[in-house]
């Protein structure tokens, strides 16, 4: 996995850590994928999934930032909503690489339990914000 500080990308503290802290973890999780994937071999198989993958593992974090330019609550939810949506369609691409054995499964295992706290995260924030929780 890649180290980083997140100094380029500015996130605003809305008195909530958990908010802060999934978007960076977000950032961090986006430079594991590309780690990731960087290696792939030269084959169609390896450059549908890599697409796929990239697409959707970096728009979370960057669905999550972006929601801080939101005009309205209900945009900023929708940015959530969105960020909750790719992290879902990156646990799938990351259950087929590691279910069909085209990367080795200890490489996969924690990205994939990064993405399902990050997704776990994202929930609970959609569940605060639409105060269906307490």
């Amino acid at each position: 996995m890649i180290k980083t500080q997140m100094s380029d990308v500015k996130i605003q503290n809305h008195n909530s850590n958990l908010r802060t802290n999934v978007k960076y973890r977000a950032y961090k999780f986006s430079l594991s994928i590309i780690d990731l994937v960087k290696n792939f071999p030269e084959k169609r198989v390896y450059w549908i999934i890599e697409d796929q993958l990239l697409r959707c593992a970096t728009s979370i974090g960057a669905n999550l930032i972006e929601a801080k330019s939101s005009s309205s609550k209900r945009d900023f939810i929708k940015f959530y909503e969105i960020a909750l949506k790719s992290t879902n369609e990156t646990i799938y691409w990351l259950m087929l690489l590691k279910d069909s054995r085209l990367v080795r499964v200890d490489k996969i295992e924690p990205l994939l339990s990064e993405a399902k706290e990050i997704g776990k995260m994202t929930a609970a924030s959609l569940l605060t914000l639409k105060g269906k929780r307490s």
